[in-house]
């Protein structure tokens, strides 16, 4: 079966049915916005290693999935499958393939609930910029379809209300899209509550009664427990990379001076002339590898707190560095305390993520520190190596 001819056939099928039933209001769903499923779709199947059939099958269904809006919104993924049937028959697709197409295709509906890994793979495609930077961008299209076709401008809280109940109800159905997208999905849901929050906050202040305003002081508010959980995120995403990097150098370096110690210092005594350059390389891998090894090296506390610590508000409970060696009553009583007090709970996630920023500045001096003696060390001994060999030429 010539599987990649047909899937070109496809496209330029597909393609000539969107210009040919253009409509500017469709701002979203448009060859654009199929192109890019389309992609999606490649980037999974390839993550999986489909076979020839599978692959097919998900990207056919791609193209054909919104194809139906040009002809019935409402209907459009059993539209869809009509358009994808016709064609498939036209070129003798066995009943399997065009079956499994047109299950993929009717596993897009929301809310989505795909069977097997071939739905899975199409319905997390369709929904994949939720969890990626062209995120915003995106939603604003979506935004100004439904206005064209409704004729009336939509209120951005309204929209954006029920954007966050879309992000909510879903999730992304294979390990690869959970694992490289779960993360920024929440960073999008959690700058949208943010948002939400803050309009809310500054347009209904003045229609509150006065005792409700006061329980609402009382109480957290969300948008700043929202910021918390930004922050520490973003804390831990750059945490994660200094690990990453000092793990690059550290094996870089190693394998360095594994060739060092195997290769060069048993050829040190027929060849002299390179003990200085080889020593100098040896220093620098040493050096290099002890700050990086500094950089992710943990750093624990003592693990006990006090009552006197409690009531004076003066340890950070939500660090496990801190009561690791205490009892779970001790434990339990502090948290409590904790969760009572609003100035005591602020002042733990100030403290917490303050003590976040203090091990980052410590990491990534000590990185740096790291970086740059590998980067001039290594121009160093190369030269070294150089001088050292024109040397014993003259």
């Amino acid at each position: 079966m010539q599987y990649r001819q047909i899937l070109e056939e496809l496209r330029s099928h597909v393609a000539n049915l969107f210009l040919s039933h253009k409509d500017e209001r469709f701002t979203y769903h448009n060859l654009n916005h199929t192109e890019h499923v389309v992609e999606n779709v490649i980037k999974i199947a390839n993550h999986y290693q489909l076979s020839d059939r599978d692959f097919f099958v998900t990207a056919a269904a791609s193209w054909f999935h919104d194809i139906g809006y040009l002809y019935d919104p409402a209907n459009h993924e059993a539209r869809g499958m009509e358009l994808a049937t016709s064609f498939l028959k036209s070129k003798d697709m066995d009943d399997s393939i065009i079956a499994d197409v047109k299950g993929c295709i009717l596993a897009t509906r929301m809310p989505q609930n795909p069977e097997g890994l071939l739905q899975q793979i199409v319905c997390d495609a369709d929904l994949y910029h939720l969890g990626s930077n062209s995120f915003k961008a995106r939603n604003k299209l979506m935004r100004q379809e439904v206005e064209a076709f409704k004729g009336h401008e939509i209120d951005k809280s309204e929209w954006r209300a029920k954007t966050i109940s879309l992000f909510k109800a879903h999730h992304y159905h294979t390990d690869f899209c959970q694992r490289l997208l779960n993360e920024k999905k929440a960073e999008n849901l959690a700058e949208m509550e943010l948002k939400q929050i803050t309009k809310h906050t500054v347009e209904t202040p003045e229609k509150l009664p006065k005792e409700e305003k006061k329980k609402k002081d009382d109480k957290p508010e969300r948008g700043v427990e929202t910021m918390f959980r930004i922050t520490s995120t973003n804390h831990q995403r750059l945490s994660d990379m200094a690990d990453n990097k000092a793990h690059i150098m550290i094996s870089t370096n190693s394998i360095i001076l594994s060739v060092i110690l195997s290769l060069l210092l048993r050829k040190l005594e027929d060849n002299p002339h390179l003990i200085i350059p080889t020593l100098l390389l040896l220093i620098i891998c040493v050096v290099t590898m002890v700050f990086s090894i500094l950089a992710t090296r943990p750093s624990i506390p003592t693990g006990i707190f006090t009552k006197d610590d409690i009531e004076a508000k003066r340890v950070n409970l939500l660090f496990f560095g801190n009561f690791y060696r205490m009892s779970l009553p001790d434990y339990e009583s502090g948290m409590n305390k904790l969760m009572e007090d609003r100035d005591f709970l602020y002042g733990s996630l100030i403290k917490d993520v303050y003590a976040q920023g203090v091990v980052l500045g410590r990491k990534y001096r000590l990185l740096r520190v790291a970086y740059n003696v590998f980067m001039f060390g290594i121009v160093a001994s190369v030269l070294a190596f150089i001088i050292a060999a024109a040397a014993v030429t003259i």
